[in-house]
């Protein structure tokens, strides 16, 4: 049976810390960079609420939330979470992700996404590994299935929107003995990252 509890983990020049209050300030200038509060599929807090998005993440049973830190400057560059935790199947949920736009088409969310899959399945020993987003977020989807994991299916009506309207939500999944492959892949687009960036 897994036991998810707060870690710091830090790989490719990031820092995944426990979310805290003092991660207040950093989040609210991650959640302005983009005026990321103003799109529709997203659940990033506008600026005044940043602290309230910190405690309301404490405060959820069954969520891990980390702050996601520029290792080399401190600064934070947003969020992300394991989520819906379920021990006695050893499965957790990767969601809430959110970065600021300069860390967006980045090396970041591919070198989150390893440091919490590999938390999840080398060192916690879960079975699965889910993802979820809205239906109408197509960039989350896309990124979701380069990582490399299934869509499970489309829960309808399963949410609501920042703005009201309800959502239906898409379901992904990782099983551990497709995680091998999955770690493979995304060391490889890391190397690939890199040498680009070299070469820029």
């Amino acid at each position: 049976m897994i036991k998810a509890g707060p870690v710091a983990l830090e790989f490719n020049g990031l820092r995944l810390e426990p979310l805290a209050p003092h991660h207040e300030d950093g989040l609210r200038a991650a959640a302005s960079d983009g005026e990321l509060w103003k799109l529709r599929v997203t659940s990033v807090p506008e600026p005044h609420d940043a602290l309230q998005y910190i405690t309301t993440a404490l405060e959820t049973r069954d969520r891990v939330a980390f702050a996601v830190i520029d290792a080399y400057t401190g600064a934070v560059l947003g969020t992300t979470s394991y989520h819906d935790i379920l021990p006695l199947v050893d499965r957790v949920e990767i969601g809430y992700t959110w970065y600021a736009k300069r860390a967006q088409r980045s090396h970041v969310n591919t070198s989150c996404k390893l440091l919490l899959l590999s938390h999840a399945f080398d060192t916690l020993g879960c079975g699965v590994v889910g993802l979820r987003t809205d239906c109408e977020n197509f960039p989350s989807q896309a990124a979701i299935e380069k990582l490399g994991a299934k869509k499970d299916g489309v829960i309808r009506r399963q949410a609501l929107r920042r703005d009201g309207t309800v959502r239906d939500t898409v379901m992904y999944s990782i099983l551990r003995e497709e995680w091998p492959a999955i770690k493979r892949g995304l060391h490889e687009r890391l190397e690939r990252h890199a040498r680009v960036a070299v070469k820029g």
